[in-house]
C-alpha cells in the first residue's frame, strides 16, 4: 500500500505547478486565461491551499484563505499522491477527471480554459 505524501511535499508540488504555469506563452495566457480565485483540497491530508489565476501567472498557493470571505471560483479536490503525479506529468488530467480522481468545481467555461493551459 502506498503512503500518502506529507503536506510539505504538497506544498512543493504546487509551488512546482505555479513555476509550470509561469512558463505558458503569455500569449496563450491572455487567450485563455481569466482572473479566478482557486483552491486546492488535498483530501486524504484534510487540508485546502488558495491560490489566485491571472493574467499575470499564478500566484503560489498558501493555507489561508483569500480575504473577504468569498467562495472561491475554481475548487479542486485531490489525494496527495495524486496532485503530485499530476503536477510531476505522470496523471493526465482528463484521465484523472474521468476516473473520479480529481473532482473540479467550477463553470463549464472555467474547466475548458483550464484544459488549454494544463
Amino acid at each position: 500500500m502506498l503512503t500518502m505524501a506529507s503536506v510539505e511535499e504538497c506544498r512543493t508540488a504546487l509551488a512546482k505547478l505555479v513555476a509550470q504555469f509561469d512558463e505558458i506563452d503569455e500569449q496563450d495566457r491572455a487567450k485563455h486565461v481569466v482572473e479566478r480565485t482557486v483552491s486546492c483540497r488535498i483530501s486524504d491530508l484534510d487540508v485546502t491551499f488558495y491560490g489566485r489565476l491571472h493574467h499575470g501567472g499564478l500566484d503560489p498557493f498558501a493555507e489561508q484563505p483569500p480575504p473577504g470571505g468569498k467562495p472561491t471560483d475554481v475548487k479542486l479536490t485531490i489525494v496527495s499522491n495524486d496532485l503530485i503525479a499530476l503536477v510531476d506529468g505522470e496523471l493526465d488530467l482528463a484521465r484523472a477527471l474521468l476516473g473520479g480522481r480529481v473532482k473540479v468545481d467550477a463553470s463549464f467555461g472555467d474547466l475548458l480554459r483550464l484544459r488549454r493551459l494544463l
